[in-house]
């Protein structure tokens, strides 16, 4: 644009520079409602510079004002119509909540995932219900005094119930995860400090978790929150401390494997006790049933058996000892 055509714009142009400057408020406010004012003086001061201006030097410059003052009362009257609508119409999302806040004063009463007409002097912030995962890395002490490394991890959800009351006492999420995490980190020195080193690493690890869950509850549920699950992923320890619990586990083991030894080898003697008691009892019972008569009978029997083989040759009747048949063979 040349010198002279500038002058004339400048010269003849104050509505339209107020256009400009009501163009700059309105993408610089930060709230939505002065946006919508702003945006609706800009659209009809648009309109109205486009419909009502002419320029009695130049033309041109006619020409060019009204084409820049169509294209902003375009948009101003486009921004306008979508965010008078967003004010009417609000669409709360899958997994979050809403707070509505009227001119200072907050709901109780959230608004859970759907559509809602709403007033347009209300602001709606709204809040994740989903659960979070915080993973935090903590330096702690033992019982004893030692320290090592903990790599802890909390599960939590915001209890949409009390959406409005976290609003108002904490704020944004951001800032809710900076109550939590400090908390946390101080609940686990604590709850570690009870304690041994031995346990903290070795068969209690459980429990110390469970510990550390019901305190996160204790703490985060008047804040408004939902504890799910507290994990301690990893313990790190100083090396020298790590390789001599790893010594005293080695030898426990062992001394494990030499009982399960001498208990398995006292189950085997008592097995053979047991076996051999057995074995006495049936030959003592056997013994007590075996009488004369019954010797006599079963010689009898082998002597008939005897007799029919082909082997027999000679048998004597009443020969043997005991008047008992006398078998000879041929040789």
């Amino acid at each position: 644009m040349s010198s002279p055509i500038l002058g004339t714009f400048l010269r003849d142009a104050k509505m339209f520079r107020v256009l400009v400057i009501g163009c700059l408020l309105l993408y610089t406010q930060k709230k939505v409602f002065m946006s919508l004012i702003f945006s609706a003086i800009t659209a009809l001061v648009s309109w109205l510079i486009f419909l009502n201006f002419k320029s009695k030097d130049n033309i041109n410059n006619n020409q060019l004002i009204k084409s820049l003052a169509l294209l902003i009362g375009v948009l101003s009257s486009a921004f306008f119509i979508v965010k008078t609508i967003s004010r009417f119409a609000l669409i709360i999302p899958a997994g979050e909540v809403g707070v509505k806040e009227t001119l200072g004063k907050v709901d109780s009463q959230t608004l859970n995932p759907g559509v809602y007409l709403v007033n347009p002097l209300t602001e709606v912030e709204t809040y994740s219900t989903r659960i979070q995962d915080l993973k935090e890395t903590v330096d702690s002490t033992s019982k004893e005094g030692l320290g090592f490394k903990l790599d802890v991890s909390l599960q939590y959800r915001l209890d949409p119930q009390k959406a409005g009351e976290v609003f108002q006492k904490i704020g944004t999420e951001n800032q809710q995860q900076e109550i939590i995490i400090s908390r946390f980190r101080s609940l686990i020195r604590q709850t570690t400090a009870n304690y041994n080193l031995m346990e903290i690493y070795g068969d209690k690890r459980v429990l110390i978790a469970q510990s550390l869950a019901q305190a996160m509850i204790t703490e985060l549920q008047p804040l408004g929150f939902i504890v799910e699950e507290t994990l301690l992923r990893n313990i790190v320890l100083p090396e020298n401390i790590q390789a001599a619990i790893q010594s005293k586990v080695a030898m426990e083991q062992e001394t494990q494997k030499i009982e399960l030894e001498v208990i398995k080898a006292k189950k085997e003697a008592e097995k053979k006790i047991v076996e051999a008691r057995g074995t006495a009892d049936a030959q003592k019972i056997l013994s007590e049933g075996l009488t004369d008569k019954i010797i006599k009978l079963k010689a009898i029997e082998a002597t008939q058996k005897l007799a029919e083989s082909q082997n027999t040759k000679i048998i004597i009747i009443g020969g043997g000892q005991d008047k008992l048949p006398l078998i000879l063979n041929e040789k």
